[in-house]
């Protein structure tokens, strides 16, 4: 966990220093500075425009008595995408723009998905999960109201 957060707060930052410097270097800093604002402002209209759209899908998909699975996988990954767009740096930029690509998004929902399966605790089919209500044995658990 250590080196993951290491490279996280520390690596990323340096990266993204040393992208801002040379491409600044080359095109001038009112342009690099411009291309930060933009990229802000674009990926929170976008992430803002396909959320909404993740929400309608993941409510047609209840409604059709489906569990939205794709749709909450795709939801965290859009809440991701727009807060790379909203970190100022080219690298997070073009992680966050690569995310709002729904192809994109796909495959890695894929992935995602391959990866929570293989976890103890997740079941591989969720609809086999489902049961009747009933205990599997004749347990009686006894309780008492309280009421306040």
């Amino acid at each position: 966990m250590v080196p993951k957060l290491f490279i996280l707060f520390i690596i990323v930052p340096i990266i993204e220093l040393y992208l801002l410097f040379q491409v600044g270097a080359r095109i001038g800093l009112p342009a690099i500075l411009g291309i930060i604002i933009v990229t802000a402002i674009i990926g929170t209209r976008l992430a803002k425009a396909q959320g909404i759209n993740n929400m309608q899908r993941a409510r047609q998909a209840m409604n059709e008595g489906r569990m939205p699975h794709e749709e909450v996988l795709d939801g965290m990954l859009i809440i991701i995408a727009g807060v790379l767009l909203m970190i100022p740096g080219l690298l997070t930029d073009a992680l966050g723009s690569a995310l709002m690509i729904p192809s994109l998004r796909s495959a890695l929902r894929k992935h995602l998905g391959g990866s929570f399966n293989a976890r103890p605790g997740f079941p591989e089919n969720p609809q086999e999960r489902r049961h009747s209500g009933k205990p599997d044995d004749d347990t009686v658990i006894e309780a008492e109201i309280i009421e306040d």
